[in-house]
């Protein structure tokens, strides 16, 4: 029982502390997003490629922003993985879907990428396209001083990184923030059915 206690009572001070000024900008730049019809693209590794698979639909469906995800083209995410090697697998996807400087990043990722420790070079690779193209990014983070972290336009992250509950609540909050994002009567178009 006391784990339990312990483990939801920190993730309630962690969604306490979401910083609600960027919530509003990001519905901001989203809405400008869909006014001059460009496409969001999301991406996540490992539990947060579930939930970038998940936050599409609800773009998509809810907000009528063009999305799309990567990761959601198995087969052309998995040829390229085996051609040119998987951290090369998002620039490739987003270069053949011509990101440019009317769309938005949307980065989900508990890390945020590390180049010096080798970790989500993917990520780190899709998001320097993106800066190159003039794209805005925006990240859900566990760690804010990760590469989506430090140089992304707007980052929501946990306000202690080296908590153990780290992952779990990272991948745990993104939901929570994109589902405020969908639900937002400046982006939402479309009622959800129950």
């Amino acid at each position: 029982m006391i784990f339990q206690k312990d483990f939801f009572s920190k993730l309630i001070e962690e969604i306490k502390k979401i910083e609600l000024n960027k919530i509003e900008k990001i519905v901001n730049l989203l809405s400008r997003l869909r006014n001059r019809k460009g496409r969001l693209y999301i991406i996540g590794i490992g539990g947060s490629a579930a939930n970038a698979s998940h936050a599409v639909n609800d773009f998509r469906k809810l907000c009528s922003i063009d999305a799309l995800s990567p990761i959601d083209n198995f087969s052309e995410f998995t040829a390229t993985t085996n051609d040119q090697g998987f951290d090369n697998a998002f620039t490739e996807s987003l270069k053949t879907s011509r990101i440019n400087k009317k769309d938005v990043l949307m980065v989900l990722s508990v890390g945020g990428g590390d180049e010096r420790r080798k970790s989500s070079i993917g990520i780190i690779k899709a998001i320097k396209l993106a800066k190159s193209k003039g794209v805005k990014i925006v990240s859900f983070t566990g760690k804010k001083n990760g590469y989506a972290g430090l140089n992304s336009d707007i980052n929501i992250s946990l306000s202690e990184s080296k908590q153990k509950y780290l992952t779990p609540f990272a991948e745990a909050i993104q939901p929570v923030i994109w589902h405020c994002l969908v639900s937002h009567p400046k982006l939402q178009s479309k009622r959800t059915f129950w």
